[in-house]
């Protein structure tokens, strides 16, 4: 009876020890897919979403197909919300099952000194339907060209692959040029050259 205690012990460890390994090369290519991408990927994954909301396959997402499937990522994310609330899965949230994840956040304390900082809802400029209203139909072979050539832009190296560091580099670019573009915005109009007497 011992030994057989004995040899099923070492064998749950055995394999234990198997899975774990496993695990750690399964999650290897995810941290290099993350340090470097293809340029099918970036494009793949720029043009996805809109390929998803092309409702009826025409090539061009229209403002309606965009705002649809832009409802139905909202329906989504309230489902995964709901559940992840519903503890139980009974269909229902309870008072308890409703104020835990808030008394967790506050045992956790804030974030990263943020805590108190997010603006108001709607993201950029606020009221997103406007946005779409006014951008239009999309077509997905264009927007597909636009990522293939952003893609080239980061790809200092030309040899097929964005690496971490050059995504990098290009959000640092991105960042000084909308940073002097704030500071010429904001920065006082020069004084008017007083005329010169004759």
């Amino acid at each position: 009876m011992k030994k057989t205690v004995v040899i099923g012990g070492m064998v749950a460890v055995t394999f234990a020890a198997l899975a774990g390994g496993v695990m750690a090369q399964q999650a290897q290519p995810n941290r290099v897919a993350r340090a470097e991408m293809t340029q099918a990927a970036f494009v793949d994954a720029r043009v996805s979403r809109l390929t998803a909301a092309d409702a009826n396959r025409d090539g061009t997402v229209t403002v309606e197909e965009r705002q649809a499937a832009h409802q139905a990522k909202r329906a989504e994310r309230s489902d995964t919300r709901f559940a992840r609330m519903d503890t139980n899965g009974d269909g229902s949230i309870s008072r308890a099952e409703f104020d835990a994840p808030r008394e967790a956040r506050a045992e956790r304390g804030p974030r990263n000194g943020r805590a108190g900082m997010r603006g108001p809802r709607g993201g950029r400029g606020g009221d997103r339907a406007a946005r779409m209203e006014n951008r239009g139909p999309v077509v997905i072979a264009e927007a597909r060209a636009k990522a293939e050539q952003a893609f080239a832009r980061m790809d200092a190296d030309s040899n097929g692959t964005v690496t971490a560091a050059e995504r990098q580099a290009v959000r640092g670019e991105r960042r000084a040029r909308m940073t002097e573009r704030r500071a010429a915005r904001q920065a006082p109009p020069a004084p008017a050259a007083a005329p010169m007497a004759e």
